[in-house]
Formats: C-alpha cells, sequence, structure tokens
C-alpha cells in the first residue's frame, strides 16, 4: 500500500515529469505527495556565532519557495485535491533524501533522470544513482512525461539468486498494486553463461522459497545484461523495468559491479528499483 510519495525536485524539466506521475499514481491510491527541493551549503553558514541572521540561507529558502509556486503551476490541474507538502532541506542529496525518508516513513520515491549522456551524465545523473543505490524503498526514475501513466506490463529483471527473493516479492506486490501483467526475465549472456539445468534447478529453488508459481519467467540471450533487459522490454512493450539495487555494487547485483547505473540512465521507459 503506497501511502506516501516523495518527490526529489530541483524545479527541472524531469523533475516536473516525475511529479505529475507522481500526482496520477496519488491520485488514484489516496496517497499524499512529498515535494522535497535539496540545498547543500557550507557547514559554516550555520554556525550562529560567525552568521546570526543565516543571509545565504534565508535567501536560498526564499527562492525555494517561489520556485516551488512556480513548479507546482506548471504542472497544472494534476495536483489539485491532493495531499501536497513542500520541504527544503539544507543537506546533501543523498543524506538528506535519507533522513526525510526514515522521519516520514515514506513508502516510494519519484524522482527524475536526464539520461544524458558524455560527461553530462556524469553530473547530471549521479545524484538518481546514489539514490537508487542506497535508499531502502522503491524507487520510480522517470526519464520522460508521461500524462497518463499506466503501467499494464512490467518486466522485472532477476538473477534467480537467494538475495533477491524480497525485491521479487516487492514486485509482486507492485504488479498488483498497478493490476499489472508481471513477467520475470533472466539475461543470458556469453561472458555469464548458464545452462538449461542450471537455470532450471535456480528456478526450481525459489519457487520453492518464494511461495509462488514463477510460471511468468522467461530466459532472454543477449550480448550483456543491460543490452537484454532494454531489448526485452521493448518486445514485450513493457511500461515499466523493475530492478533490483545493490548499495555495494551500483544498481544492480546480477551485474556484477558494472555500471549498471546506465540502464537507469539509457532506459526510455520507467524504471522501479528495489533495494536487495
Amino acid at each position: 500500500m503506497i501511502t506516501k510519495i516523495l518527490v526529489p525536485t530541483d524545479f527541472s524539466d524531469q523533475a516536473k515529469y516525475a511529479f505529475e506521475v507522481a500526482c496520477q499514481i496519488a491520485k488514484r491510491h489516496m496517497a499524499a505527495i512529498h515535494l522535497i527541493h535539496l540545498v547543500e551549503l557550507p557547514y559554516s553558514i550555520f554556525d550562529s556565532r560567525k552568521n546570526p541572521d543565516l543571509p545565504e540561507a534565508l535567501y536560498f529558502l526564499k527562492l525555494a519557495q517561489q520556485n516551488f509556486t512556480q513548479f507546482r503551476a506548471a504542472c497544472g490541474a494534476l495536483s489539485e485535491g491532493l495531499q501536497v507538502s513542500e520541504s527544503v532541506k539544507f543537506n546533501s542529496v543523498q543524506e538528506g533524501i535519507e533522513e526525510y525518508i526514515r522521519e516520514h516513513q515514506i513508502d516510494v520515491v519519484v524522482m527524475g533522470s536526464h539520461g544524458s549522456s558524455g560527461l553530462e551524465e556524469l553530473f547530471i545523473g549521479s545524484n538518481t544513482e546514489k539514490i537508487v543505490r542506497n535508499v531502502e524503498v522503491p524507487v520510480f526514475v522517470i526519464k520522460k512525461q508521461h500524462l497518463n501513466f499506466q503501467v499494464e506490463r512490467f518486466v522485472f529483471a532477476t538473477d534467480l539468486e537467494n538475495d533477491t527473493k524480497q525485491a521479487m516479492l516487492q514486485a509482486v506486490a507492485f504488479s498488483r498494486f498497478f493490476d499489472a501483467r508481471l513477467k520475470f526475465v533472466f539475461i543470458n549472456t556469453p561472458e555469464h553463461f548458464k545452462t538449461t539445468e542450471e537455470l532450471q534447478k535456480r528456478h526450481t529453488h525459489l519457487k520453492s522459497k518464494l511461495n509462488l508459481p514463477l510460471d511468468n519467467l522467461e530466459i532472454y540471450n543477449d550480448l550483456n545484461v543491460e543490452r537484454g533487459i532494454l531489448n526485452y522490454a521493448k518486445q514485450e512493450k513493457a511500461d515499466l523495468i523493475g530492478i533490483g539495487t545493490h548499495g555495494r555494487k551500483g544498481l544492480a547485483h546480477f551485474l556484477n559491479g558494472s555500471l549498471s547505473e546506465d540502464l537507469v540512465n539509457h532506459a526510455k521507459r520507467p524504471v522501479l528499483t528495489f533495494k536487495i
């Protein structure tokens, strides 16, 4: 059950797209939305003995409040009738969001990603990648505008290992939440090829642990995992891609430590991440 949605915003177009999606989810499921803007300032600014009036902090606070007004106006009527709160926090993006999630018992984060490439990606995509790797709640990553956000086909990529059990159960719960058709996929690659017999053993073992039929599992062969997920999602005309996240190894545990945040940055479809 989703009752509280957190939307981090830098007031960009991508953040607006995320807020629009959050509004649509909130309206269908009677959830509250928490908008948060993070401002990173030097710690010395908050030493009242040196800066009694906090002029820089007050300036950024007032600017953020103005931006919130313009931001919500730009989203039109989508937020009308919804419970929307606005917060400005003086903290790093990662720490500020993690702290807010704990304090307000947030159920899910919806955030935008620019999906740029080259040097621009290193700066723009880094905050999104940090969030999906480290927060404990599921994270929707929205890449473009969805004025009619519907999830009818949901693809979740799995390595069939025991540590993905919880993420797979959450994927099942979200598929029911959206009334979507869920398909699990294992991406088989030349570098980490698994035989049919080995995959059948993993499948049988996981079925018994999860107490789920898992009849909707497919094996898809491709040159690498990221490409396989994207190609399979395209083939299935998926509305949403799901994947487990691992804090120590980038976005996905089964990507063996590769630059798996590329999936979030490059997937045209929305991505939903679950912490392993």
